[in-house]
């Protein structure tokens, strides 16, 4: 984030405005409506700017621009088409470290003025720091159309009630709740059909109401493979109800950011070799906080039910009679083959889809290689990169042809995936050369052959031979596999 966000309160503090045209007008406008103490200095005037002077509403300064101007006021706005006299006025209020805004000219502001949604006492304010401003407008015409205009009415009303709300509700969770059905319930309800006289009612006898006990929940939320774009509605609907979120090391910063800020974050994340929270200890914190009457978020990256033991954890609730409720999310497979250009089945080279992990297996389970050498199907082996070596000699001793494309994904659908492709037969060494390392995601079968023409998303895919390799160790492609390369370009 480059800029730190920040309501200034100008009222009855001085702003100084350099320029008198119409760019300069907006700005007053804003700043009155702020209540600060304007003085507009340029030689001439717009018709509103002299009414407001005339009117006593704001000051004016014909002469010339003169730093001594700045000593007592908070901001200063430039707004003159001298682009010199611009510049001057930041430098001056740079020294005397006073915020400014030049118009037009982001790298002289130290202070950008947003595109303002207004729903007083409730402000929106988008910023593009100065870069996109009509990218910023743009965002606050659709916020315009999502956000009724009974919001501000319905901030006024929880302004003036917050002391009695906090001492009926001295419990944070369930301050929290009762907040939220202010929000979105009957009283929001009755704002809304204009009607704030019933609305006042409705709150006294929701205040005057015995609280009720917390109830705790858990939610078994699924976090997709790390682009926060994947999130379902209600998987942000429940990281924004949270008290608490117990989440996996791998679920991304971006994904993180959307949760209530003042939601409990605990990581219980595991790693090959390194589990630096047990399966039991996980347990014990959803019975502890769920006990404790906390709404908890159990985020795992991917999907809960696909290789990260969702359904362990829905036993152990159960068992201790914890109300559940599990929301999907996109599974690694589905959402790095997607953001990769593979697709899992096509009707020319796949007709089935096996999803694998080549992690936790114990030394009595060992794959059904030969199901899993089948041809026409596509593999998608989960937590795989330090069992490529096992893995591709099982295949290869089971029949598997060792000139079956691969794509290996690392990092999927975050801005630094990678993608790297070659064959069965080299599968360890291009890995090794290229230095895959975890988070990735293997896929192998045909439909990986259509990786080079069909990716979409970040770098193109690592596909460059290695000049270790001999032409010799490198088997011929079969028919299909050519045919699929030929259709793919």
């Amino acid at each position: 984030m480059k800029l730190y966000p920040l309501f200034a309160d100008l009222s009855r503090r001085a702003v100084l405005v350099v320029g008198g045209g119409p760019v300069a007008e907006r700005k007053v406008a804003a700043l009155l409506g702020a209540q600060a103490q304007v003085t507009v200095n340029a030689p001439t005037l717009t018709p509103q700017l002299r009414r407001w002077v005339a009117d006593g509403r704001v000051a004016h300064r014909h002469e010339s621009f003169r730093e001594s101007w700045l000593d007592r006021v908070w901001l200063v706005v430039a707004a003159t088409p001298d682009v010199e006299l611009n510049r001057l006025i930041a430098t001056f209020a740079e020294l005397r470290r006073i915020f400014v805004n030049v118009v037009d000219d982001a790298a002289l502001s130290s202070f950008h003025v947003p595109a303002v949604v207004d729903r007083s006492p409730l402000t929106i304010a988008i910023s593009s720091g100065g870069e996109a401003p009509m990218l910023a407008r743009l965002v606050r015409e659709r916020l315009e159309g999502l956000l009724d205009h009974s919001l501000g009415a319905l901030a006024t009303l929880a302004a003036g009630l917050r002391k009695r709300i906090r001492a009926r509700h001295p419990d944070m969770a369930a301050r929290r709740r009762f907040y939220e059905n202010l929000f979105t319930g009957p009283v929001a309800g009755l704002l809304r059909q204009g009607r704030p006289e019933a609305a006042r009612q409705a709150v006294e006898v929701t205040l005057l109401a015995p609280p009720e006990a917390p109830t705790g929940s858990v939610v078994l939320v699924g976090a997709g493979p790390g682009d926060p774009g994947l999130l379902t509605l209600r998987a942000l609907r429940a990281l924004n109800e949270a008290d608490v979120i117990l989440h996996d090391r791998l679920v991304s910063a971006e994904v993180l950011e959307l949760a209530r800020r003042d939601a409990e974050r605990i990581e219980v994340g595991k790693q090959a070799g390194h589990h630096h929270t047990s399966q039991d200890a996980i347990h014990d914190l959803l019975l502890q906080h769920a006990r404790a009457g906390r709404r908890v978020v159990r985020l795992k990256g991917g999907d809960p039910f696909v290789f990260g033991r969702g359904g362990e954890e829905l036993e152990f609730l159960r068992a201790h009679a914890v109300p559940y409720e599990v929301v999907p999310g996109i599974t690694a497979a589905v959402a790095c083959a997607a953001y990769a250009g593979v697709p899992l089945t096509h009707r020319h080279h796949a007709q089935s889809v096996c999803l694998v992990t080549a992690h936790g297996q114990s030394p009595d389970q060992s794959p059904d290689w030969a199901l899993l050498a089948q041809e026409r199907q596509t593999l998608a082996v989960y937590m795989g990169v330090a069992e490529l070596g096992a893995l591709q000699a099982g295949l290869l001793a089971h029949g598997r042809a060792s000139a079956t494309p691969f794509a290996l994904i690392e990092n999927g659908s975050r801005p630094e995936q990678r993608v790297v492709t070659g064959t069965l037969g080299n599968l360890v060494e291009r890995a090794a050369f290229h230095a895959v390392r975890s988070p990735a995601l293997l896929l192998l079968g045909e439909v990986a052959a259509l990786a080079p023409s069909l990716a979409w998303f970040g770098q193109p895919p690592l596909g460059a031979t290695v000049h270790a390799f001999r032409a010799q160790e490198r088997p011929p492609p079969t028919p299909d596999v050519l045919a699929a390369l030929h259709r793919a370009g």
